[in-house]
Order: C-alpha cells, then sequence, then structure tokens
C-alpha cells in the first residue's frame, strides 16, 4: 500500500502481554493515534469539530494481525483513503515493522460524522468532503 505515513513508533515491554508480544489494545491504541493525524490531514481537528458541533465516530472496524509485535519493534503506520460518502468515511491504517518492512497488521474504519447536539448522523462539513476526495484521486 502506498498511502501516507500517520504515526511511528515503537513497542515498549509495558504494553505487552503475558505472551511477551504487542498487545490488541496496544495496536488499537496505536491505530487511534494515527487516525487522528489521518484525519487531521482533511480538515478534521478538535477546533474544527467544536466549531461546526461536529464529532467523529467509528462505526465499524476490522483488525487483521498478520505479525507478532516484540519489545523494542519500531513501527509505522499508513494510512489511505477507501472512499468518501457524504456521511461516511473509509479508510485503511497498515501497519508495519520497520526493520523488516513486513506488514504486522491492518485496520480499516468506516467513520461517521455526527451532529452533537442531535447525537445522529449528519453530513461531514463541505471542505472536509473536498479535502478527503482529494486524498482518494492524489493516491491513484
Amino acid at each position: 500500500m502506498s498511502g501516507e505515513t500517520t504515526y511511528f513508533g515503537t513497542v515498549y515491554p509495558a504494553e505487552c502481554d503475558h505472551m511477551g508480544h504487542l498487545n490488541v489494545a496496544h495496536y488499537v491504541a496505536k491505530f487511534d493515534a494515527a487516525s487522528w493525524n489521518f484525519f487531521f490531514n482533511f480538515g478534521v481537528t478538535r477546533e474544527t469539530m467544536d466549531g461546526g458541533n461536529y464529532a467523529v465516530a467509528a462505526v465499524e472496524q476490522k483488525i487483521a494481525y498478520k505479525r507478532e509485535l516484540m519489545p523494542g519493534d519500531v513501527i509505522e503506520v499508513r494510512s489511505r483513503m477507501l472512499e468518501v460518502q457524504e456521511k461516511a468515511i473509509r479508510f485503511i491504517h497498515e501497519m508495519i515493522h520497520r526493520e523488516s518492512g513486513q506488514i504486522a497488521a491492518t485496520s480499516e474504519y468506516v467513520t461517521v460524522c455526527l451532529d452533537r447536539t442531535q447525537r445522529k448522523a449528519r453530513p461531514y462539513p463541505e471542505a472536509v468532503l473536498a479535502l478527503a476526495r482529494s486524498l482518494i484521486a492524489n493516491q491513484k
């Protein structure tokens, strides 16, 4: 996958489970950090969400674990836009073991834009949609 780098990190011993590898909770945390960096790139920030009275919520997440990560492993997450709809955005992350270049895990998301007052789906702001669509166009 091409995509843009949205996270760099290291696996720390405290993030590992009794089997000695990265615990699933920490895969999710690293993917979550990558998600917010990815969203920043098309205009979704705390400030824009507060000002526009909207929020972003993940409604679907599919994770595939492909390679163990151990303490000291350095990782990179690359993200790519898959689909942009008026109220929903679908994207994927690949977590890469930097030393080997192997994919350690993937996580595909569907997110929706929520009206904070009504607590229901609403369209993403036009500026966000335009930037998100431009990411798809620039990936090809």
